[in-house]
């Protein structure tokens, strides 16, 4: 084990530890308890053992005292041994729980950038797994190694007792157990970091494919992808086959110590007992005891593999907690009204300092306007997208929405007066009523009834099997695809809000619907400043503005047959649509 990464990381574990640490102490406790007991029932075992000198010399009264005492023993310390274990799980239970709180209130602080470029399945496996082996490696490791050491001092002072002697042989070579199995596992430390580390690639990749796996049948990309996962598969293998190799030496060879002193103790007992030195009943106590002393230096090296893997896990966890959140906006003031209005000053923007895309970008929208954004994959119209919803801050210049910077405002006091439908629509498993509703909550049935109507979507709505109330399954595979899109955009209809940004709004959509769609649409952009990205043309013929952007500027601007009228880049883009 890394002390130093381990003193490093402690303390930001006792922090969720802390709130529960009653049923800590609580397992504690009884886990003591049950070994103090425990511990007794050898040595009263001994005694019955003695009272049965001989054939027909028997001390019943005795016997049966010891009997019942060592019956006691063993309910009792049953009895809270279950406490402790039944504690011991509520506290990892509970530790775990506040552990994905705060892992997922994070993922709801970091900036859209980190979403982004992570692989969501390795998140997956860092809420999931890395925090149970966090958990259980660090909080059940803490308590093995509390009530081992307690364990071998309880034992230490019943077999100093009952024969130094042997109590002397027993406390001087059961320790070399643990300093061989140290050794062993020393070397798997980072094995098991690399297993972790492959844990999580196979969550991610596996995720996504899984994800994808239409598109994967579609270019009979099967096999490609069965390799891959086969080649990782293998990795993993590789690296758990050599980290357990380690671990799985370690117990064995202090077993096999172990198992030596205990035959030593056996034959010096024997010894002893020759030259009257020791009772029959005491060396069967001391044997008893000297498999229980070593026992804790066992369970500590069984331990010492699922800690490294807690340490790996503990790194990753907390990596991911301590993730840079968006800067900080409480203290701004909140933006209460809007005009509308939208100027976008000298823009410059790049995902990655190696590549530029939007440069010195300089746009005015008028309250009311459509603003169309064209131009080819990859020209920065989504990303213009994501810089007035501020999913991402400009490097440099000033983007405001009703003369206010809104890198000077609270960015959800902003964001309320923006109304988005996607490229990629997103539904979550509930009622096709809650997701109308996801933007309001306490939208009446009406009010529903009224948007879905809006947005041509309330006839397929009532052809499901149970109408408003029809649960969308978890990838909302129970629909079409266009029927996504026309529920994404009643959201938007439901919510009214003043400024709309529509990205592919229709894409999904059959050029029928997309008639009737572009209507509503039309109607529900009816005095509100909308900005359309559109790879259709035909579909923004009637925007007030088309800009028309090309690697990350703005080339052309003016209204469709204007910029048709120029011949330029529009034109072009026009034409090769319809083929002319």
């Amino acid at each position: 084990m890394d002390k130093k990464k381990v003193k490093n990381l402690l303390p930001h574990l006792m922090t969720y530890v802390k709130p529960h640490k009653s049923a800590f102490f609580l397992s504690l406790l009884f886990d003591l308890l049950a070994i103090a007991l425990n511990m007794a029932i050898p040595l009263f075992s001994g005694k019955a053992i003695d009272t049965m000198i001989g054939v027909g010399n028997v001390n019943f009264v005795l016997l049966y005292k010891y009997l019942g005492t060592i019956l006691l023993l063993t309910f009792t310390s049953s009895l809270f041994d279950w406490l402790g274990t039944h504690y011991m799980n509520l506290l990892t239970y509970k530790t775990s729980q506040s552990m994905r709180n705060t892992i997922y209130r994070k993922l709801n602080t970091v900036p859209i950038k980190f979403v982004d470029n992570t692989s969501h399945g390795d998140v997956m496996n860092t809420m999931i797994a890395d925090v149970e082996n966090v958990t259980d490696g660090f909080l059940e490791g803490f308590k093995t190694i509390v009530c081992g050491i307690f364990q071998v001092i309880v034992v230490a002072i019943f077999m100093f007792v009952l024969k130094w002697q042997l109590a002397l042989l027993v406390v001087l070579v059961a320790p070399l157990s643990l300093l061989l199995a140290l050794k062993i596992t020393k070397k798997s430390k980072k094995l098991y970091q690399i297993r972790v580390d492959m844990q999580g690639k196979m969550s991610g990749y596996s995720e996504e494919m899984i994800t994808n796996m239409k598109i994967i049948k579609a270019y009979n990309n099967e096999k490609n992808t069965v390799k891959n996962f086969v080649d990782i598969n293998e990795d993993l293998y590789q690296s758990s086959e050599k980290a357990t190799f380690y671990a799985s030496l370690a117990n064995p060879s202090s077993r096999l110590v172990n198992g030596i002193l205990y035959g030593a103790v056996g034959v010096g007992g024997v010894v002893l007992a020759l030259h009257n030195l020791i009772k029959i009943g005491a060396i069967s106590s001391f044997l008893s005891y000297s498999d229980n002393f070593t026992k804790p230096f066992n369970d500590l090296t069984s331990i010492f593999a699922d800690l490294n893997v807690a340490i790996a896990s503990m790194e990753r966890v907390f990596e991911l907690i301590e993730q840079d959140e968006e800067i900080d906006d409480s203290t701004l003031p909140s933006m209460k009204f809007c005009n509308k209005e939208v100027s976008i000053k000298n823009v410059d923007f790049s995902y990655s300092t190696s590549f530029k895309l939007i440069e010195n970008l300089n746009l005015e929208v008028k309250a009311g306007e459509r603003v169309a954004i064209v131009g080819p994959t990859g020209c920065g119209k989504s990303t213009i997208i994501n810089l007035l919803m501020r999913f991402y801050d400009v490097n440099s210049g000033s983007i405001k929405v009703s003369n206010k910077d809104i890198r000077k405002v609270k960015r959800q006091s902003f964001r309320q007066f923006y109304g988005m439908v996607l490229q990629e629509s997103w539904l979550y498993n509930a009622s096709v009523k809650d997701n109308v509703a996801y933007g309001k909550p306490d939208a009446s049935m009406d009010e529903i009834i009224e948007a879905c109507k809006l947005a041509n979507a309330h006839s397929f709505i009532e052809k499901l099997p149970n109408g408003y109330d029809t649960i969308i399954t978890e990838r909302a595979d129970n629909i079409s695809a266009g029927q996504k899109q026309l529920l994404c955009i009643a959201r938007i209809m439901l919510l009214k809000p003043p400024m709309l940004i529509l990205d592919e709004a229709t894409s999904n959509i059959d050029t029928r619907t997309e008639m009737k769609i572009q209507q509503a649409l039309d109607i529900m952009m009816e005095g509100r400043t909308c900005f359309i990205v559109a790879h259709r043309l035909s579909t923004i013929e009637n925007a007030d503005t088309i800009l028309v952007m090309n690697k990350g500027n703005i080339v052309e601007q003016g209204k469709h047959q204007e910029l048709l009228d120029k011949k330029g880049f529009y034109y072009e883009l026009f034409n090769s649509q319809f083929g002319v």
